[in-house]
């Protein structure tokens, strides 16, 4: 009997972390090492160099974002160093019915409503080996000035201190090494007793008369 026969709907895996801590990195390769369909936030942030619409984000107007936000159409949304960003609900919840694992690149705002919404969520929050280190990145990335730096520090101390509301801790001081984790993370939540459809395993068990 095959897994897709007593799972009854996708995991969701929502990963946060602070800005420079390694996030997209760390992500790609997961996605790459399983089969979990990654969901694209929505933001009305200015896109960096290189960066798609409906790709890396779906990039909104603020009127366009307050629209869906009075529509009720994200799962979750947040307004983070100034920016508006939210996850459309419809993809994500179809994703899951199918089956399908997703996920998701959330802050600490963000991952707070999913968890309010879908407490069956796995949050996994991704930690810099050291603060020193995590300044050191987002002074070299070069992609913001210096007052949004200043920001983002800011408020790194309040989001390091949320970690006690994830499911798991991941400290990213090897690339590998944090991915390996992370995989196992999806891999164990698969096996959960809690996610599988029992009643449709020990039907097929007792119909073939194996009991025990």
């Amino acid at each position: 009997m095959s897994d897709k026969a007593v799972i009854e709907k996708g995991i969701l895996l929502v990963i946060s972390g602070p800005s420079g801590v390694g996030k997209n990195s760390v992500l790609n390769r997961v996605l790459e090492l399983s089969p979990c369909v990654y969901s694209i936030s929505a933001t009305t942030r200015t896109p960096r160099p290189g960066e798609v619409d409906g790709k890396n984000y779906y990039f909104y107007s603020p009127d366009e974002f307050q629209k869906e936000i009075d529509d009720h159409m994200f799962l979750e949304w947040a307004c983070v160093y100034g920016d508006y960003y939210g996850t459309p609900a419809a993809l994500v919840n179809d994703t899951l019915n199918k089956g399908q694992d997703v996920v998701l690149d959330l802050d600490i705002q963000g991952a707070r409503q999913v968890r309010a919404a879908m407490p069956e969520a796995v949050l996994v929050f991704l930690y810099p080996p050291s603060l020193q280190e995590l300044c050191n990145r987002l002074r070299h990335r070069g992609t913001e000035k210096v007052d949004a730096q200043i920001k983002r520090l800011d408020y790194v101390k309040e989001e390091l201190a949320a970690v006690n509301e994830y499911d798991y801790l991941v400290i990213n001081d090897d690339l590998d090494k944090a991915v390996d984790q992370i995989i196992h993370i999806w891999q164990a939540e698969k096996l959960r007793v809690s996610r599988k459809n029992t009643a449709f395993l020990n039907e097929c068990f007792f119909d073939k008369g194996q009991r025990g």
